[in-house]
């Protein structure tokens, strides 16, 4: 290209467009020593948050409020169940949605509780201290480490671990069977937050040597897709492309991604990036827009097209929707392999957002974390002497593990798919332990609630085929964790 040709090549908008996206070698170091380079942890998007709400219940308990944490380092979005606001912002923080109910009086578990709740981790128990009152070496967490004769306070197991569960699960199972499936929303600009206008950039034609220019506005509570596209220097695109996130978006479980748009008239493309790269490969989705009006756009994932560079990819495999880094959305003159865009013609265009969501038929889930044991009283055969506490105190504590069986019978009958965790012990010790599942109901020993706390994440992020109830307890005769939960949980009979 002679020095003629590239005079309207704006060598500096190349530069920024690279540092924005960190594709400029050596950047993601060099802005950390730069002055006001380094980007907060703000402007940085987590895909799993957009997609679908995961709901607490039991969420300043001491499993709960690690529940809550893990989902928030992973970026999900959570709400958690609390009767107390207050103290739900003492434990958890400020930045954590509350939702305010009792699972214990059915009316304040509202359809407002479960929108978008995509699954549900109750982890609800009833408030049991060492008889005397909790002191700080006393006090309830340190049961499972040192044993302090237990009593229960406050609401009775009846109504905690039986008809407070079986409030709950009938409210999930209602507003599920009413959202069978529906549209989960990824991004919705209706609102749009600091965060949401700093993940997303353009990509134009100049880092080809082109000028055409773009940006993403937003407006009227849409996302605009703006500016004038150029066929100069061979160019002919314009682009709007989000940061890759720092984790994968989901949607293993849906159908597609839909769009919510007002077009020109033009026909554009959409893509999702399952690579962090910058120049790697994609899978494309072209779509016709209709001038001025609304129009929902369907994207099935089985009819991406993978390319790299406007070119097919005939060997590329199936797009892996549990990863996907990046979206995208273009104007360009080329279709693929060289054929030209039969709407395309340089000059302005606008392209308005209204959401990007995802549609299909993802499972929800329902995951309780019960207790071990609760088959054992009143088994015929068993020796109370070898039993843990909670066994043998089952009748002093106000019949607690039959309660907690049937509040187990509750989430089985509702028709919502479930995992049932039972731990053993509950301790107080620090890190996720290398772990034994078990089924039967026959296992004793410890676990931390950290262990308990991660397992219940895992459950989220791996769903199981079939409903599954099971023990765990930790074995520290297994030496490092390094256990493939996926294949753990695989083991594992359904009920």
């Amino acid at each position: 290209m002679t020095e003629k040709n590239r005079a309207g090549w704006d060598a500096g908008r190349f530069i920024r467009t690279l540092a924005y996206f960190e594709a400029i070698p050596g950047w993601s170091w060099l802005k950390q020593i730069l002055p006001g380079v380094a980007d907060k942890p703000e402007n940085y998007l987590s895909g799993g948050k957009q997609v679908g709400v995961i709901l607490v219940a039991g969420a300043t308990g001491g499993v709960g409020k690690r529940v809550v944490q893990r989902l928030l380092e992973r970026g999900y979005q959570v709400r958690s169940l609390v009767r107390d606001k207050d103290k739900a912002s003492s434990i958890l923080g400020n930045n954590v949605e509350t939702y305010v109910g009792d699972i214990t009086q059915p009316e304040t578990l509202t359809p407002a509780m479960m929108a978008n709740v995509r699954a549900v981790i109750c982890c609800t128990a009833v408030r049991v201290q060492p008889v005397g009152g909790d002191t700080p070496d006393r006090e309830k967490y340190n049961q499972g480490v040192k044993f302090y004769q237990p009593e229960i306070v406050g609401d009775t197991p009846e109504r905690v671990e039986y008809l407070g569960v079986k409030n709950l699960v009938q409210a999930a199972a209602q507003y599920w069977q009413q959202n069978p499936s529906g549209e989960k929303i990824v991004f919705d600009f209706s609102q749009p937050t600091p965060q949401l206008q700093q993940i997303w950039g353009a990509v134009d034609d100049v880092v080809m040597g082109g000028v055409s220019q773009s940006e993403i506005r937003f407006v009227e509570g849409t996302a605009l897709f703006t500016g004038n596209v150029s066929t100069a220097n061979s160019g002919g695109f314009a682009s709007v492309r989000t940061k890759n996130f720092t984790s994968p978006l989901d949607l293993s479980g849906y159908e597609g991604v839909t769009l919510r748009v007002r077009g020109d008239g033009k026909r554009y493309k959409f893509f999702l990036r399952t690579e962090s790269s910058w120049d790697g490969m994609a899978y494309s989705y072209s779509f016709d827009t209709v001038a001025n009006e609304w129009i929902t756009v369907r994207i099935p994932f089985n009819q991406l097209t993978a390319v790299f560079r406007a070119k097919t990819i005939s060997d590329a495999p199936a797009i892996d929707t549990t990863k996907i880094r990046s979206l995208q959305l273009m104007l360009s003159k080329f279709e693929y392999n060289g054929e030209l865009n039969p709407q395309f013609s340089p000059g302005g265009f606008a392209l308005q957002v209204e959401s990007i969501g995802a549609y299909g038929s993802a499972k929800p889930q329902f995951i309780l974390v019960s207790s071990a044991g609760v088959t054992r009283p009143n088994r015929p055969g068993i020796n109370l002497e070898e039993e843990p506490p909670a066994v043998r105190l089952n009748d002093q504590l106000g019949g607690i593990l039959t309660w907690k069986w049937r509040g187990e019978e509750a989430v089985r009958e509702s028709g919502v798919p479930y995992t049932i965790i039972r731990p053993c012990a509950l301790t107080e010790e620090p890190g996720i332990q290398p772990l034994v599942f078990d089924q039967g109901d026959n296992i004793k020993g410890k676990v931390s609630r950290d262990s308990i706390a991660e397992l219940c994440v895992r459950v989220v992020e791996q769903p199981q085929d079939g409903n599954l109830t099971f023990e765990v307890k930790a074995d520290p005769n297994y030496g490092a964790f390094a256990a493939n939960w996926q294949n753990l949980l695989a083991r594992l009979k359904r009920d």
